[in-house]
């Protein structure tokens, strides 16, 4: 029976890229020189910690990530902000988590939209996947669409096609 798996992961490897990229970008901007202006990744955890001197940098470091995991072809909507911190004498940070896999209420609503569509697909939740499977290949590409328009606040992807 045809079936495919509904992911939401960012490419681990675009990002700690595109974060090498944002600090030789920091260290070179003018307005960012001989600052505490630098931004870190902890692969582990997958953390994106922003530091600079005040909010200002901060907002103007978010705008380079920001645009260069875009060039990098990752989504922002991988990023969950986190709230600013001071940390001494007047510099502050900010925390960036990496979302990956489809929390259990995202994976409940991609459910509902395929049950609601009545399309010849059924839909089940497999720890940070949703699994979908159909008795042909069309109803399955149909049910992609679906899931493309309907569920626009998270970054999904399709692997693991099988027929």
């Amino acid at each position: 029976m045809p079936s495919f798996d509904t992911v939401s992961e960012a490419n681990m490897e675009e990002v700690k890229n595109a974060i090498n990229q944002v600090n030789k970008v920091v260290t070179n901007r003018f307005d960012l020189k001989g600052t505490s202006a630098k931004v870190e990744l902890k692969d582990k955890e997958r953390e994106i910690i922003l530091f600079g001197d005040s909010e200002f940098h901060l907002d103007q470091i978010m705008v380079e990530v920001t645009q260069t995991l875009g060039k990098r072809s990752v989504d922002v909507r991988f990023l969950d902000k986190g709230d600013v911190e001071k940390i001494g004498g007047d510099k502050v940070k900010q925390v960036l988590k990496v979302k990956n896999g489809i929390q259990t209420e995202d994976a409940k609503k991609i459910v509902k939209a395929i049950k609601d569509s009545k399309m010849k697909v059924q839909a089940s939740i497999q720890g940070d996947s949703v699994r979908v499977t159909g008795a042909k290949r069309d109803d399955l590409q149909s049910a992609m669409a679906l899931l493309r328009k309907e569920i626009k606040d998270l970054p999904l992807e399709f692997n693991n096609f099988r027929d």
